[in-house]
């Protein structure tokens, strides 16, 4: 068997010319080089007195096969390629063979966070005007009953039940492919539509990303290359879209016995037992997972010895969280933060040693957050701060190292346009020639080794005349009091007319029980204010209430939109 491994998929002698630009291409590959190997391992059964469990497992072979077939059943049914079907199933083995089965058939993949809401899910499925729904019936329920918000969409299969709602069900589409197994899969362009991503719409509403299968092509090659990725890995795929690209590289996909819509409310005994069970190496988690993680390793004494490499992405990790980490995992692990937003991904990465030792002391002291070097073939450039649209190159401003502006990226995993709110286009997409830049929204500035220091979201900055705050450098000075777990910075009233608010959440222990206590934790701010020229005109800090309002894809970027709509008619504390 010849190596495939570092082979790019055009020059594979699996790749058939019909297929090889199909990013689901990669499965059939390694589906013949591992044919028995496990691709999927999926809990079934309840924990067992010695910690572990039954799994159901699926091997590369059979996942091959099996979404071979479905992507078969839905061509000879009707379905052509181009077609946008969205998918609403629950994260497991089935959610990865159906993907890879509408990416075999040319279907263009709608995936949405089910935890968006209702109002923003309803809204954004019927924005992409599919033409069908893959769900299960609870879904397939919902979706016959708002019928007329999709009018297009005819081609609907049940993973499950089928009851009034017409359409397919998942088990009549693979007899039919099973029946049919010499029918030919649709030829793929590097250029051609495969999957429409949803952004998690914590900074305004959910966008609609355009995927192409060069797009994941890319994704996977830099991924695989930067973090030194092989076959044989054990991953725990605490975050589904990633859990997606283990199957590619030929990693065998472990799935973790929680809700991937909460995982800052993950049981970490569930995690260990798993890790154990498993002598898992490789687990990808945002920045609220480890937390949890530390907190209970802390409190219990367990640790993770097998877990080498360790992937965290969604929110900056702070250096103390990377720190008490460490001592919990292999002691030669890698543990990387991974940069970069749904619109272009990966786009830089930093390893925790580097923040500990050296970034992470200054983030303490207000310099915003280092997210490291960039990945190779990605390009980069802090421009001025623009919040209207930039549609041509030549309009940019760019500044030099050390000056805050936004920061523009092109490169090969960067998406060229929203298809669902493409009203966005104008604002975050500048052309250069043949080649499109986006605007990430996120504003910091370059050093003089070419990193990237992120200091918060474009539209997340409190202007006051020519003062500027940005969010996460002022943080940075109220989070290093012992006390304090997270703040968030907004902007009371009108750009440019603003007063800063600093809501603060303490950690759970140190949460001021009494008035008292209160006063002399909001004292003690305030002098850490006075002594930063960064804060020492934030005056207004206030200790919320509750746990502050994050995304719902990572649980850890804060919704500060929303908190400035909640303080906005509240009156300001006395003192």
């Amino acid at each position: 068997m010849p190596d495939l491994e570092g082979m790019p998929v055009s020059q594979s002698p699996l790749a058939s010319d019909s297929t090889r630009h199909n990013i689901a291409t990669r499965l059939s590959q390694w589906a013949k080089r591992l044919p028995g190997g496990i691709a999927i391992a999926e809990p079934s059964g309840p924990v067992r007195r010695d910690s572990t469990r039954s799994y159901r497992l699926t091997t590369f072979e059979q996942l091959d096969r099996e979404s071979d077939e479905i992507a078969r059943g839905l061509l000879l049914w009707g379905v052509r390629p181009g077609a946008r079907l969205v998918m609403l199933v629950p994260f497991g083995a089935r959610f990865i063979g159906l993907t890879f089965a509408l990416l075999k058939a040319g279907v263009t993949v709608v995936l949405i966070d089910p935890g968006m809401g209702r109002k923003h899910l309803v809204n954004c499925l019927a924005d992409a005007q599919p033409d069908g729904f893959v769900g299960i019936p609870k879904a397939q329920a919902i979706r016959a009953v708002l019928r007329h918000r999709f009018p297009k969409a005819r081609w609907n299969v049940t993973v499950g039940r089928r009851w009034g709602w017409g359409g397919r069900t998942l088990t009549q589409i693979t007899q039919l492919g099973r029946e049919s197994c010499e029918l030919a899969l649709p030829h793929v362009q590097p250029s051609d539509p495969a999957a429409i991503i949803f952004t998690t719409g914590s900074t305004g509403p959910p966008k609609g990303v355009a995927y192409t299968h060069g797009t994941f092509q890319a994704q996977v090659d830099l991924i695989r290359s930067r973090y030194d990725i092989h076959p044989g890995t054990r991953d725990l795929a605490c975050f589904p879209l990633f859990g997606l690209f283990d199957n590619v590289m030929g990693v065998t996909t472990i799935i973790p016995d929680m809700d991937p819509t909460r995982p800052a409310d993950v049981n970490p005994q569930r995690l260990h037992e798993a890790v154990s069970q498993w002598e898992i190496d490789q687990a990808f988690g945002s920045p609220a997972l480890w937390h949890r993680v530390v907190t209970w390793c802390q409190e219990t004494g367990q640790t993770f010895p097998t877990l080498r490499r360790i992937l965290s992405a969604g929110a900056p990790v702070p250096a103390e969280t990377l720190r008490q980490l460490r001592q919990f995992v292999h002691p030669d692990a890698e543990i990387m933060t991974p940069y970069g937003a749904t619109e272009a991904l990966p786009l830089a990465s930093i390893e925790s040693r580097e923040v500990i030792a050296e970034t992470g002391p200054a983030t303490a002291k207000g310099r915003g957050v280092c997210v490291g070097t960039r990945f190779d073939s990605i390009r980069w450039r802090v421009i001025g701060i623009e919040d209207g649209p930039l549609t041509s190159i030549d309009q940019i401003t760019e500044l030099p190292a050390g000056r805050i502006g936004e920061l523009m990226v092109a490169g090969p995993v960067v998406t060229e346009r929203y298809v669902v709110r493409d009203d966005q286009n104008s604002l975050h997409k500048v052309a250069d020639g043949e080649t499109i830049w986006h605007r990430m929204g996120d504003v910091g500035y370059l050093d003089e080794r070419d990193r990237f220091w992120f200091c918060g979201r474009k539209g997340q900055r409190v202007t006051q005349g020519s003062k500027t705050w940005f969010t996460i450098p002022c943080e940075a000075i109220f989070n290093a009091h012992p006390a304090v777990y997270r703040s968030a910075l907004v902007g009371l009233g009108p750009p440019g007319q603003q007063t800063p608010v600093l809501l603060v959440e303490p950690h759970a222990a140190a949460r001021p029980k009494t008035r008292e206590a209160e006063t002399r934790l909001l004292t003690e701010l305030r002098d850490l204010a006075a002594r930063s020229p960064l804060t020492r005109r934030v005056e207004d800090i206030r200790i919320y209430p509750r746990r502050l309002p994050v995304d719902i894809r990572h649980n850890s970027k804060i919704f500060r939109e929303k908190l400035a709509i909640e303080i906005r008619d509240q009156p300001k504390p006395k003192t």
